[in-house]
């Protein structure tokens, strides 16, 4: 196990409102996220979405590394229940980069195959069996090539409820990545599911929920998107999930994962300097790096 001051934490250009989705709030450049990022004493950073950084990795890995940055991975949407399409090219070219980023975690989510996060097919056996297969496909794949595949359980994605984790959890060997807002959501507590299921558990992406505007979403009164304004996620230990006794279940269990702050956010318009995303982002580095050196005593 890794002391509090060796533990890996990371940031995630989500949580200054950098995201994949068409339409989803201001943009801000990346030398603004980069800079706060570095200012809040961040070792890492998850890549963000495609054209956040340059696509080529040297370059990547360069701009990164001028504001003390390396990178984590990032996350890859991708069709896995469909059996007339074929994931691994497009994981082969992602994973492509990582070796010139030094990036280690490939973060999967099983994609819909339309934009956004508000509805989602049903799937049938066939699907279910397909998506099930190329999880572990994909996982193979990543090794051949020096990373670790974890699959991302995501709203509007199509490993969302409780009734999708189990499915994935029995028939598939990938790993998880414990995102504590998004299994709440999805219906599943993020407190008991760390408890019982840590030794799955390979990446961790950490959030703080307002319960009141979740339980709108998974009612239907409000959009993902739509809630993320309301409020949805709160700095860490300001919010309704218990985050302390996630860490410590993962800390008893010998997690040496990333500990990656990711709180999705949307962005009106670019903040006074100073002002926006890391507001939330330092108050919450400071309680996750206070909390995990209570855990290490």
């Amino acid at each position: 196990m890794t002391s509090a001051s060796e533990a890996k934490i990371a940031a995630a250009p989500i949580s200054w409102g950098v995201c994949e989705v068409p339409g989803w709030g201001y943009q801000l450049n990346p030398q603004r996220v980069l800079t706060e990022m570095a200012e809040l004493g961040f070792s890492a950073t998850e890549f963000g979405p495609i054209g956040f950084l340059p696509d080529e990795p040297a370059r990547k890995a360069e701009l990164l590394a001028g504001f003390g940055l390396t990178a984590t991975g990032g996350f890859v949407p991708v069709v896995l229940h469909d059996p007339g399409h074929d994931p691994v090219p497009e994981v082969e070219a992602e994973l492509a980069a990582y070796a010139l980023s030094g990036a280690s975690v490939l973060v999967l989510a099983a994609a819909t195959g339309v934009e956004g996060y508000d509805s989602r097919p049903e799937l049938d056996e066939t699907a279910w069996d397909t998506l099930l297969a190329n999880l572990d496909r994909l996982r193979k794949t990543a090794q051949d090539a020096g990373v670790e595949a974890v699959l991302h359980p995501h709203v509007g994605t199509m490993v969302e409820t409780s009734a999708d984790l189990d499915r994935v959890l029995a028939g598939s060997s990938i790993p998880l990545c414990l995102d504590t807002g998004h299994l709440l959501i999805g219906g599943t507590d993020p407190v008991a599911f760390a408890a019982a299921h840590a030794d799955r558990i390979a990446h961790a992406h950490l959030k703080d929920v307002d319960e009141a505007v979740a339980h709108t979403v998974q009612s239907g009164e409000r959009s993902y998107y739509d809630a993320v304004i309301a409020g949805l996620y709160r700095p860490l230990g300001q919010g309704d999930i218990d985050v302390r006794s996630i860490l410590a279940s993962l800390r008893e269990a010998g997690y040496e994962g990333w500990f990656v702050l990711e709180q999705d956010n949307v962005l009106r318009a670019e903040p006074e300097p100073g002002a926006g995303p890391i507001l939330d982002a330092r108050s919450s580095v400071a309680y996750l790096r206070s909390t995990l050196a209570e855990l290490a005593v």
